[in-house]
């Protein structure tokens, strides 16, 4: 009696790129019948199926009816050979036709978009010119390296880069909305924007224990808060900052793309992106659960609980101007610290109304546009000590 094997007809394949074709692939398998007769089945038309979430080998009909047929005892492994290769060849195929992706923007008329271009270039010139100022103050004026001014000039080096990663394409965008993206251009970043937010996040913790030790412990500050410490707080932060984004990043990069590339953001915000793969993306998600509980939970916990001792140390100042000089001198924190985390708190945790997608887009715009611009705003209007740099500069350069 001959091996009776199954014929499964071809099913269309959607290629990387959205375009569907079909697979014939022809397996010879060489089996003995009764009485030593060879039999040659014929797996031809054994195709792989357009699943949006490859979950495995044996959901696919062919890869079934291979299974059923290397079950027999004369080559059980040949067409779990054949299984294998098909499926890399698949995953492959997936991986090298995106090439690139398509960032939606704002769906908004050509006209408000050329009045956004505008107001965006603006901004984006603000963020850089009032970074770049506290950059030069801190590095001209002697009297500002100190340990605040040194993260500070960490904080706007972050906020210059948040700009510079997401603004100037948001811009070309809205000049030519089907202008895409490659999929290393996204990829990248993804990377640095996750590097930069999570890096933020830090940095705002140790300048929080700054502010700590200089008012709960000034007779120590120096050598609590030497320039070994900030040192290696600073390095700590950018380090852990670029491991988190590469996490991620490691975990998107193999997934494969085989659906239409537009990503409903202005640029390539690591969810939406991941809503485009036709995968499993159950553990990149719980990796971004994870990451931004680490970034978000921990750090504002320290942050709470550092200003809850700043709060007592001040009430126990017997004189008003002494209370009014040290909250001055964390005054400045606090806003740039209620304006990061209040977006991420009311992005992530606030009541949804209306369309949550569109309302977390306007929300990382203020994020990585407006904070950028507004904290240098708060540190040069709020911080004596800046203002009086700035007042120096000034007249150095108007009697030189």
């Amino acid at each position: 009696m001959a091996t009776s094997y199954r014929h499964l007809p071809s099913v269309p394949v959607r290629s990387g790129i959205g375009c569907s074709f079909s697979i014939a692939t022809s397996l010879t398998a060489r089996g003995k019948g009764v009485g030593g007769v060879d039999t040659e089945p014929d797996l031809t038309g054994c195709c792989i199926p357009d699943s949006p979430s490859w979950q495995g080998f044996s959901t696919f009909p062919c890869f079934q009816g291979a299974i059923g047929a290397s079950s027999h005892r004369s080559h059980p492994l040949l067409a779990r050979v054949f299984i294998f290769t098909v499926s890399l060849w698949k995953m492959g195929e997936n991986q090298t036709l995106v090439t690139e992706f398509l960032l939606l923007g704002f769906p908004l008329s050509p006209r408000t978009q050329m009045l956004l271009f505008v107001l965006f270039s603006l901004f984006y010139a603000f963020t850089l010119l009032g970074n770049g100022v506290i950059l030069g103050l801190i590095w001209l004026d002697f009297r500002l390296h100190t340990p605040m001014y040194f993260f500070l000039s960490h904080l706007a080096i972050v906020d210059m880069s948040y700009a510079c990663n997401t603004v100037p394409q948001m811009l070309v965008n809205l000049l030519s909305p089907a202008t895409p993206v490659s999929f290393a251009g996204c990829m990248t970043q993804t990377f640095f924007f996750l590097t930069f937010a999570s890096t933020e996040c830090l940095l705002l913790v140790a300048m929080s224990y700054d502010r700590y030790v200089a008012i709960c412990h000034p007779l120590r500050y120096s050598v609590l808060v030497n320039w070994r410490v900030c040192t290696t707080l600073a390095v700590t932060s950018w380090t852990l900052g670029a491991l988190l984004a590469l996490v991620h990043t490691v975990l998107l990069l193999p997934l494969p793309f085989c659906g239409p590339q537009k990503v409903n953001h202005f640029f390539c915000e690591i969810l939406a992106v991941l809503k485009l793969a036709c995968a499993d993306t159950h553990m990149n998600e719980i990796m971004v659960l994870a990451g931004a509980a680490s970034v978000l939970v921990g750090p504002v916990s320290s942050i709470v609980i550092s200003y809850i001792q700043i709060l007592r140390a001040i009430l126990k100042i017997q004189s008003g101007e002494g209370r009014r000089k040290a909250f001055s001198t964390c005054s400045s924190h606090l806003c740039v610290v209620g304006l990061f985390y209040g977006t991420a708190i009311i992005m992530y945790v606030g009541p949804p109304h209306g369309d949550p997608t569109e309302q977390k887009k306007y929300l990382l715009l203020f994020h990585s546009l407006f904070n950028p611009m507004l904290n240098p705003l708060i540190y040069s209007l709020r911080n004596r000590d800046v203002k009086a740099a700035l007042k120096r500069v000034l007249e150095k350069e108007r009697t030189s």
